[in-house]
């Protein structure tokens, strides 16, 4: 394939994932808001926000496997997102806790899977046109910060209670986006489940997702709660898309340095150092009570998502076969963002409700700190085997 064309692939994608990215936005956001709106209080929206990480601890993994056993990605994604669309247009003329509760479980069962087959979608099609996967996904950065900025004014001016249709209207644009992209094979060889349990049995794997679980739950307990928490110290709507637009924005650069210079650093160490500086930005949100001073510790998101993210999909590429990369990025997806959702929105919403911000924002950084330890002694245990098996070799 020649330059020009190979660009138009990449380019095409880039599009794409600026767009889904911008869906993502608008659900952490602002979602909570538009319960809130319905007059849920702050358990009610926490259980709401549970209920989509525990569906999509199936909804990844049953998807993850379509995409590796039918040897396609592409119109996975397209069915994931024409049914999400449907149910977010049925979901807009519910108003009653139990039927948005229901239809919540149907929306969350294809909106999930979505972002963790986006990305093995943008790895397959960069690593066939030997480009950077970085190069791709800062552009679903650059989407979400746009999307949590502008659409915060929108819904400023238009009232929380059109979330719905932004998110609709974002679906649509992905899906048609998403049309023009070529398909790609998640691998060319057989998939088989009995080879996956010997890789997640690997100590060096279970124990790195037990980890990615730790920081997970502080990490889920900021998405959930800090547009509720910037809300309780006054700030309005348009104030809690700058604080996601910062986020986003932030951790651009660090992903382009990670890029030029992270394969000089071992990846373990890394994830570590996130985790402390994960720490220290949930102690000071949890310190301040000035909704700017909160908005002011998303800057932060840089050194600790910025960090994370990249350096545990390079781990995970490193030690999952290329088999079972839809199905690894989903037990991926599944720990960061289903299992730990499901505990932070259920935690969350009583310790905000009781206790108040401080307490939520205290206890993300209590599973931080743990998080680094872990870590920290996962490294130790690595290298201590590596010279094992060099002093055999010897």
């Amino acid at each position: 394939m020649n330059s020009a064309s190979s660009s138009w692939e990449i380019n095409k994608l880039r599009t794409y994932t600026f767009a889904v990215f911008m869906i993502s936005a608008v659900i952490i956001s602002y979602l909570p808001l538009y319960l809130k709106s319905l007059g849920y209080n702050g358990v009610q929206i926490g259980l709401l926000y549970s209920i989509g990480p525990l569906i999509s601890i199936c909804s990844n993994f049953i998807w993850g496997v379509a995409s590796d056993k039918s040897q396609t990605i592409k119109k996975i994604i397209l069915i994931l997102l024409a049914v999400q669309t449907i149910m977010i247009a049925v979901l807009s003329f519910a108003s009653s806790y139990t039927t948005v509760m229901m239809l919540l479980v149907v929306f969350y069962f294809f909106y999930y899977p979505v972002f963790p087959l986006t990305d093995t979608l943008t790895i397959v099609t960069t690593q066939s046109h030997n480009r950077s996967f970085i190069g791709v996904r800062v552009f679903g950065s650059i989407g979400f910060a746009f999307s949590a900025l502008a659409f915060g004014y929108l819904l400023k001016s238009i009232g929380a209670s059109y979330t719905l249709v932004v998110i609709g209207a974002l679906s649509v644009l992905s899906f048609m986006l998403l049309l023009i992209v070529t398909d790609k094979k998640a691998s060319i060889k057989k998939m088989e489940f009995g080879g996956l349990w010997e890789v997640i049995k690997q100590p060096n794997v279970y124990l790195f997702l037990i980890c990615v679980l730790l920081l997970a739950i502080g990490h889920r307990l900021n998405d959930a709660f800090l547009g509720l928490s910037l809300i309780s110290l006054g700030a309005d709507e348009s104030i809690v898309g700058w604080a996601w637009m910062i986020s986003a924005v932030s951790e651009i650069p660090v992903f382009f340095l990670l890029n030029a210079y992270g394969e000089r650093v071992k990846e373990l160490p890394l994830l570590a150092i996130s985790c402390v500086m994960y720490m220290l930005r949930f102690l000071i949100a949890g310190y301040v009570q000035d909704p700017i001073w909160l908005i002011s510790t998303q800057v932060m998101h840089s050194v600790t998502f910025g960090i994370f993210y990249f350096v545990a999909i390079r781990y995970l590429n490193k030690v999952i076969p290329e088999q079972f990369r839809s199905t690894g990025m989903a037990v991926y997806t599944i720990v960061w963002s289903s299992i730990s959702g499901l505990l932070s929105g259920t935690i969350g919403g009583t310790l905000l409700e009781v206790y108040g911000k401080d307490i939520v924002f205290f206890s993300a950084a209590g599973f931080a700190i743990v998080a680094a330890l872990g870590f920290a002694m996962l490294h130790l245990y690595v290298k201590r085997n590596e010279k094992s098996i060099t002093a055999l070799h010897f």
